[in-house]
């Protein structure tokens, strides 16, 4: 009898599902990012806002100073007439700057050293929280935290806006401190997208709360690699299809496009647990995508394979020229160029 090998997996068989608390458990940083900090953060010499940036967070996150006193029991030591006021010292900072430049693990060496209480997790993550324990309960969770990091902050929606523009008040005004990560400034959030002119008030009040941080610099990601996203021959798919399950590891094998119709069914807080137990994934028969929502559940759905550090094999229209029908050049275009160069890495990774 032969030994059997493991069989391919099929993503759009798995219906995965997340209660409230369990998304609270995962608001961690992703396994790539378990050991950044600070010292391991390494800028760009040709972009001095990288240091700056990390610099920055190093500051943020020390305990206060001790307030100076003197006299007997700390009176009689006069303010200093040349001091003048102090700035209010804003409970939040939000690192604006382009995919690849390292926001995501500044984001991650911030929550490392920070003690106490404290969560990670993506936009989405925190408004699916929302979502799963009502607004009260959410507030209620995260109440009393010393730090949330809320990695690629992006406001599609109107109700997305006034919906974390409330809780950030709430929370920042209970003493938690937050940190933020963007593509784009607080000020130009929701741009091109709604009529962010009638919410101007919900965005300003939110962008108040932060002290923003430029960061420049050219993607990581795109150092080492050129062109586009690698696509494969059906040939060479079913040979990396066959070469993955041999090696005793297993590989996804769906068809492009079932995978797109899948997803809309998955709620995006539960696409990580489309990914369990698969060391590969496999897209049969890539297309361009036209429909604006379908790709932004794929670039949901990217950037939870990516946190996973999985490598992509696909036939088909290379998975860096999907993006079709003008969607690159609109609203949600920093989105997609994210996404680009997050599939050009995967699809360019060797299998772990």
């Amino acid at each position: 009898m032969s030994e059997q090998q493991p069989t391919s997996a099929r993503l759009v068989d798995r219906r995965p599902t997340i209660s409230g608390p369990e998304l609270v458990a995962t608001l961690v940083p992703p396994p790539q990012f378990v050991h950044a900090s600070f010292e391991s953060y390494r800028p760009d010499d040709a972009y001095p806002s990288q240091a700056e940036a990390r610099d920055a967070l190093q500051a943020f996150t020390a305990p206060p100073a001790p307030v100076g006193r003197g006299g007997f029991f700390g009176f009689g030591r006069k303010k200093s007439a040349d001091a003048g006021p102090q700035a209010p010292v804003k409970p939040g900072i939000y690192l604006d700057g382009g995919f690849g430049v390292g926001k995501t693990h500044l984001l991650a060496a911030t929550w490392h050293a920070t003690t106490g209480r404290k969560y990670f997790g993506t936009f989405i993550e925190y408004t699916a929280l929302v979502g799963a324990l009502g607004y009260a309960g959410a507030v209620k969770v995260l109440t009393g935290a010393r730090l949330i990091c809320i990695d690629e902050f992006e406001l599609d929606d109107p109700g997305d806006t006034m919906l974390m523009t409330r809780l950030i008040g709430e929370l920042t005004s209970s003493g938690t401190r937050i940190v933020a990560t963007s593509n784009t400034p607080p000020n130009a959030l929701g741009e091109g997208r709604f009529a962010a002119a009638d919410f101007l008030r919900e965005i300003q009040a939110m962008s108040d709360r932060f002290t923003t941080i430029r960061i420049d610099g050219t993607d990581y990601r795109q150092r080492d690699i050129t062109g586009d996203a690698v696509a494969l021959s059906d040939d060479a798919y079913r040979f990396a299809l066959a070469d993955v399950n041999a090696s005793g590891e297993r590989m996804s094998d769906d068809s492009f496009g079932d995978l797109i119709e899948h997803l809309a069914t998955v709620h995006p807080s539960s696409y990580s647990g489309l990914l369990g137990g698969v060391q590969c994934i496999g897209l049969r028969d890539v297309y361009e995508l036209t429909d604006q929502s379908a790709a932004l559940r794929f670039v949901a759905f990217i950037d939870r394979v990516y946190d996973a550090q999985i490598p992509i094999r696909a036939t088909g229209v290379s998975l860096t020229s999907i993006f079709g029908g003008g969607m690159i050049d609109g609203g949600y275009r920093k989105k997609y160029q994210r996404c680009m160069s997050r599939l050009n890495a995967l699809s360019s990774s060797e299998i772990a």
